[in-house]
């Protein structure tokens, strides 16, 4: 190999072992040839182990395919993608990974496959979010609007009922400009409640902690001993800046929201969970220290027809619930920087509330 080779040689590995993407060359066989670091990371094993081994005993494909697509890629000469398929790994977790099969058939040499793998799960969420956010801010102007619509004209129905109450000679008729008065009081109420506090926020040092087991209490306190609340909380977090009132109120309701649907359930139990996550990013803002409360319940989950729009006003998987709850929440963890989402399976619900430690809304 002369010096330029050499030099090439040396290049082209130091550009494979720097990659995030995960590359796993086969031979003809189907035996591992080559794996890059990107690689013994996320299978947690080391190359030299596994050099020779089938690729089946590295990837789990769905349904145990591995060796079928693989095989298919080798026969027809044709790379192809199978996109956000679920790869099961060894410590029990699963991730979402895009996975391409490339044939070599370079003339004058050993025949092989290579295979790319690039975890996508942290796009899907990102995206995910986008979209949440996206919808729940449309949301709120429409409601916005709507509000201002409504709110006037109720104004003057309450005021001229107030008016016609005054001028009426046979005091017995008070008794239908009252219903009127009380009606435009409960519509004016209902206004204000989709639209969320219109105080501005008081932003102070807090410790999370506490404001947890303030809702914990609470909810013990309207439950009875009905449901049992399990702790597991990371000491590490540190105090963060953000009203106190509107955090408490964000947890009361999703936490009541659990409770709710606890109701049937034998052995309730919710579990508030905190930790912390560095490096983390929330739709696109990446930051330093993220907190992560996580609200767990075992209780029959959320419906499959309204998961996707959860988080909209006047939406409730409880019967006779307004459905404001989880859309105010939503308000008041955007306005701290931060996010709520919910993924739900019967017998598993988990709600998690990121918000950032430096919040990028609050000024001290």
């Amino acid at each position: 190999m002369n010096e330029l080779s050499t030099s090439l040689y040396d290049d082209s590995k130091r550009i494979l072992e720097n990659m995030d993407t995960v590359l796993l060359l086969f031979d003809t066989d189907l035996r591992l040839r080559y794996m890059n670091p990107a690689a013994e990371m996320l299978f947690q094993v080391s190359a030299r182990n596994m050099l020779g081994q089938e690729a089946g005993s590295l990837i789990q494909c769905p349904e145990g395919l591995v060796e079928t697509n693989l095989k298919r890629a080798l026969s027809s000469g044709r790379h192809f993608t199978e996109r956000e398929m679920p790869l099961p790994l060894s410590d029990q977790r699963s991730i979402t990974i895009d996975c391409t099969v490339i044939p070599l058939v370079d003339v004058g040499r050993e025949a092989g496959l290579l295979v790319e793998i690039r975890q996508i799960d942290r796009q899907l969420r990102i995206s995910r979010e986008e979209q949440l956010l996206s919808q729940h801010q449309a949301t709120r102007d429409l409601i916005r609007g709507l509000a201002h619509e409504i709110k006037n004209p109720l104004g003057g129905l309450r005021g001229a009922a107030q008016l016609l109450e005054q001028e009426l000679g046979d005091p017995s008729l008070a008794e239908y400009t009252q219903i009127i008065i009380d009606e435009a009081d409960r519509l004016q109420s209902l206004v204000d409640g989709m639209l969320g506090p219109n105080k501005l926020p008081l932003f102070a040092e807090v410790n999370i902690h506490k404001l947890l087991e303030r809702v914990a209490g609470l909810v013990l306190a309207e439950t009875g001993q009905r449901i049992r609340i399990r702790r597991d909380y990371d000491p590490s977090i540190p105090d963060l800046y953000l009203d106190s009132d509107r955090i408490i109120q964000a947890l009361l309701n999703i936490v009541r929201n659990a409770a709710r649907a606890l109701e049937q359930t034998e052995q309730a139990s919710i579990t508030l969970r905190t930790r912390i996550l560095r490096q983390f990013t929330i739709v696109n803002l990446r930051h330093r220290l993220v907190v992560q409360i996580e609200i767990e319940d075992n209780g029959p989950g959320v419906p499959e027809e309204i998961r996707e729009k959860l988080f909209f006003p006047m939406v409730s998987a409880s019967e006779g619930g307004i459905g404001l709850g989880l859309s105010i929440a939503q308000s008041a963890i955007n306005r701290h920087g931060g996010l709520v989402e919910c993924r739900s399976e019967p017998g598993h619900t988990i709600f998690t509330i990121l918000l950032p430690v430096e919040n990028p809304n609050a000024k001290k």
